[in-house]
């Protein structure tokens, strides 16, 4: 298990898409009316496809600073963690509010890349069982290239946390997962969503192999990894170890709790009850960050993954990605609990 105490300036470096998330909650009817594709994942969409979505709410979206690599980042920050952040942001004011919302939550952006163009967006359909369907036009980051890598961007930090959106990319995410091993760093990957697994099976099976210290997985994501229909995580969680021989595997299963395997290790971590889960939208951005923190501390696999569960049960009792500042407090003082275990 890996120290408390690194010599490096960095515990944590986030790499994925910055998105400003643009937060709608809608009838289940909308999505039958206004969306293509699937409820409940993610679909890219180009400028005209984001405008006409935006055109058909009923009430103006609210703007939150989002992305599954960024909002993982932003809250482990708030756990303790020494972060920094690799993305590419646009140069409009929705690009300097997202930029400022990281450097005032004591996130290093040095690794920011910028473009002369809008930055992405992601628009959040919430419908009333809390789901949410996303919608995203990358505009900037999009423009994200591989030669923008650098070792350097990761030397400094012990671990690389990746979403797996950057696998509509294969040679940028190729880009990353390579820079971050030749710096030395822990790599953890988050699927992400069961559409980034139909388009990269093969690419994440291949780096699962050459080896990945963590796989955060859903379960429509871990399902789509193995191309079945079966509930039964616990064996999947174990067969992903067994993938990346001696990987942590954790599958998420949202209310349900999660399984965590690392080799002939297997946790069963319970949910956490809250009283109304009002929006899913960043819970297992969420979840990662309080694992992750545990992790880097140097807690055992149980305590850690009871952050988890403590960060992804606050987050969907608000609406996006954000904990709310009061909150932080009472989340410190259970993980400092945690921690004596």
């Amino acid at each position: 298990m890996p120290s408390s105490v690194s010599p490096l300036p960095y515990d944590l470096i986030g790499a994925g898409n910055p998105i400003m998330d643009l937060l709608a909650r809608v009838p289940e009817d909308f999505l039958t009316h206004h969306v293509r594709g699937a409820k409940g994942g993610m679909e890219l969409v180009d400028a005209d496809e984001m405008h006409r979505l935006v055109s058909q709410l009923h009430a103006s979206p609210l703007r939150a600073p989002g992305g599954s690599a960024a909002n993982t980042t932003i809250s482990a920050a708030r756990l303790g963690l020494r972060t920094r952040y690799l993305g590419k942001i646009g140069n409009d004011e929705t690009a300097d509010t997202y930029f400022k919302n990281f450097l005032d939550h004591g996130v290093d952006g040095a690794s920011f890349k910028r473009a002369p163009l809008p930055n992405a967006r992601c628009l959040s359909l919430i419908t009333p069982d809390s789901q949410r369907t996303l919608r995203t036009c990358l505009g900037a980051a999009m423009t994200l290239s591989p030669d923008e890598i650098a070792v350097e961007d990761f030397a400094t930090s012990r671990h690389a946390h990746i979403e797996g959106y950057l696998m509509f990319n294969p040679a940028l995410a190729t880009a990353v997962v390579n820079a971050a091993r030749a710096a030395g760093c822990t790599i953890s990957i988050d699927l992400s969503s069961f559409e980034v697994v139909n388009v990269a099976r093969d690419w994440l099976l291949a780096q699962i192999k050459q080896g990945i210290t963590i796989i955060f997985a859903n379960e429509d994501e871990i399902r789509a990894l193995y191309q079945t229909t079966s509930s039964n995580y616990e064996e999947l969680a174990r067969r992903l170890s067994a993938e990346g021989s001696g990987s942590i595997a954790a599958v998420k299963m949202g209310k349900e709790g999660a399984w965590i395997a690392r080799g002939q290790e297997l946790h069963r971590i319970l949910p956490i009850t809250v009283d109304q889960s009002i929006d899913t939208t960043g819970a297992g951005d969420a979840w990662a960050a309080g694992f992750l923190f545990g992790y880097l501390r140097g807690w055992t696999l149980p305590a850690a993954g009871a952050l988890g569960s403590i960060l992804g049960a606050e987050c969907v009792q608000h609406i996006g990605p954000a904990i709310p500042e009061t909150h932080w407090p009472e989340i410190k003082n259970r993980a400092v609990m945690l921690a004596a275990r």
